[in-house]
């Protein structure tokens, strides 16, 4: 066995008894110096055949010394979460088949004999941080662990609303009632004592657990009701979480918590501050699982963040009904990304957090106990100035678009497709595309498959296009006003299970309209710019017709720590321009004159951090003079901060 860099062995060792069965070998690797890009090297002394299988290497130091990478965990520990969901998330269902699923009783156990199964985005996973890894990593962290249970259902069948054939229901309820025995039973029982076998003979105390995810309709909600009877009859401690997906959520009076998860733009999240203000106190709890920005977004700048905080104070000061939040996903390697943005980004050496994860630090590490009224005074709002590129895509679609041309206000014409024999004038993000006889061809089933014309903005203007649908099962992207590949604005006609129309990013309106595109049908579509207005049409007939408003771009919720006798106050300037802002504490008598301000932001609202530049969007704590319950602020543009004032006894 050798480590081998680039310039020649970093370290090697030997292991003798190698034959016929399998058997499990062990080497110490020491290495001699530092190469990121290293491989490992198995030779054998004579020639031959070998068959390996989980093949690992894992660092002598892990966290806590549970078997987890150092400084990953540390990163999620720095967070200071109060609860951790996993295995996820969309792995959870396997896709296209149920056998894809994640099954926690293949996860524990010696990590060399656990199976493993294909992840549904695209790549083996062996297991090795398993459903006893997760419970332990979350006492060590002192997080609750909240584990997401199949419900019997895949991506596949949930999407068609059919059952799942030769599935037994009761067998995956069995599934979730051994699981918490597994996490609390006693070491006489079954599971617990496969739990204390694993070292760990105190039970773990798991709350709450998620029947199923992303699962909607009829077959869901009886799934979800049968879970919950068997489960509640046995532990009735348990918190049972629901998922509000197609078809809305189970019935009412069988709901403690509900999932919800949101994907969207900056200029939603900050529109969206106030969707938890008015909702009925009577109704169930709120857990949103998920959400972050993935448009307009890079490969995660500072204004993502500063979106998801606004959003943030809005999930805080309803803190009395959405009882916990998750950003997702938390961890991505470059070197196989399937998702975009995450938070922490890593390869075999190194790792960073995005400005979204150091957003996540802010609020973790600054929660309140109890929520104080506040007044924000002179909250200005801001209008953006549009322009863009233009392209076009497809969503596990085969299209072909045909006469692509832009024309300017006065008739002009500023761009045409006819002009273009190759594929050198797009730039492409997946998808199987080539011009040819006239045509922009997309020929597999990527999502998304993009392509976008390379060096071109344009302002106010009309695109129109010829498109069709030759095989999938959805219908067409219509790019426009789009910074790049990843900051985009489109127009998704036929999304949705090819049901639906809808504008997505941009801090567009968020409208749907029902719509379905036929196979092998020529349809003419033209999308007009006018300032904040845009205008969309299918063969003749406007779909859409929207503006965007001026929006509000300071948001604010402050909070008292009693063990401190702190007032804590969390602003979000999601604007251009530096906020002077006046803060109004209520039922505040007095608070020193000095304190701390902890302070995210950065030049641009595009910047992010990378492995070149760790920090380059990262918290700023300085310090405040002159604080009082009533006080004068300026808050920069595009940034997050958080006030920590200390209140008089």
């Amino acid at each position: 066995m050798r480590i081998v860099g680039a310039n020649g062995v970093l370290a090697e060792g030997t292991v003798k008894g190698v034959g016929a069965d399998w058997k499990k070998f062990e080497v110490t690797l020491k290495g001699k110096n530092t190469d990121p890009n290293a491989k490992l090297v198995v030779t054998a002394a004579s020639a031959g055949t070998l068959w390996l299988d989980m093949v690992s290497l894992i660092p002598a130091e892990t966290f806590k010394n549970h078997g987890l990478r150092l400084d990953l965990a540390q990163m999620i520990a720095n967070m200071n979460p109060k609860f951790v969901r996993f295995p996820g998330g969309c792995v959870v269902e396997g896709d296209p088949v149920i056998e894809n699923a994640v099954r926690w009783k293949k996860s524990i156990g010696p990590v060399e004999e656990r199976v493993g199964h294909w992840d549904l985005w695209g790549y083996w996973s062996n297991e090795g941080l398993g459903y006893h890894e997760f419970l332990q990593f979350c006492e060590d962290i002192k997080a609750e662990p909240m584990y997401v249970i199949n419900c019997g259902m895949s991506h596949k069948e949930e999407r068609a609303q059919k059952e799942t054939p030769g599935i037994d229901v009761q067998e995956f309820i069995q599934d979730a009632l051994d699981a918490i025995e597994y996490a609390n039973g006693p070491v006489d029982s079954k599971w617990g004592a496969l739990r204390a076998k694993a070292g760990h003979p105190k039970p773990f105390k798991m709350k709450f657990m998620e029947i199923g995810n992303e699962n909607g309709g009829k077959i869901y909600h009886e799934r979800y009701a049968k879970f919950r009877e068997a489960i509640m009859a046995k532990y009735p401690d348990m918190r049972l979480i629901a998922c509000d997906w197609r078809g809305g959520t189970p019935q009412e009076e069988l709901l403690d918590i509900v999932d919800e998860h949101y994907y969207s733009d900056p200029g939603f999240f900050m529109r969206e501050t106030g969707k938890y203000d008015k909702y009925d106190r009577k109704r169930h709890k709120v857990y949103v699982g998920e959400y972050a920005v993935t448009k307009s977004c890079g490969k995660g700048n500072l204004i993502a963040g500063v979106g998801e905080a606004a959003f943030m104070t809005g999930m805080e000061r309803n803190s009395d009904i959405v009882e916990m939040a998750s950003y997702a996903p938390l961890f991505v390697n470059p070197a196989w990304e399937a998702w975009n943005p995450n938070a922490i980004v890593f390869d075999a050496s190194r790792t960073y957090g995005t400005p979204s994860y150091y957003v996540q630090t802010m609020f973790g590490n600054n929660k309140p106990d109890v929520i104080l009224p506040l007044e924000l005074v002179s909250a200005a709002t801001t209008q953006q100035t549009l322009s863009g590129g233009i392209g076009v895509g497809s969503w596990g679609t085969q299209t072909e678009y045909k006469d692509i041309q832009v024309t300017g206000p006065d008739g002009s014409t500023l761009f045409q497709s006819s002009e273009i024999k190759d594929m050198s004038a797009w730039k492409t993000d997946k998808g199987q595309w080539e011009v040819k006889d006239g045509l922009l061809k997309q020929a597999n089933a990527d999502t998304p498959a993009l392509a976008l014309l390379d060096g071109k903005s344009f302002g106010n203007c009309t695109l129109t296009l010829k498109a069709r649908k030759t095989g999938g099962s959805e219908g067409f992207l219509v790019l426009f006003q789009s910074t790049n590949l990843n900051d985009r604005t489109w127009w998704n006609i036929g999304g949705w299970e090819n049901k639906q129309s809808g504008l997505e990013g941009g801090d567009l309106p968020d409208e749907k309209k029902n719509i379905s595109i036929e196979t092998g049908r020529w349809y003419d579509l033209k999308v007009e710019m006018d300032g904040q207005r845009v205008k969309c049409s299918v063969d003749g007939k406007i779909i859409h017709d929207v503006s965007r408003s001026a929006s509000k771009s300071l948001f604010a919720v402050a909070g008292r720590k009693k063990d401190t006798n702190e007032v804590i106050v969390k602003v979000v300037n999601g604007g251009a321009i530096p906020q002077d802002a006046s803060l109004e504490l209520t039922g505040i008598k007095s608070l020193a004159s000095t304190g701390k301000a902890i302070v995210l932001t950065s030049e641009k609202s595009t910047d992010e951090n990378s492995f070149a530049e760790p920090t380059k969007v990262a918290p700023k704590e300085e310090k405040l003079e002159g604080v009082s319950a009533t006080m004068q602020h300026t808050f920069p543009p595009y940034s997050v901060t958080v006030l920590r004032l200390q209140e008089k006894k």
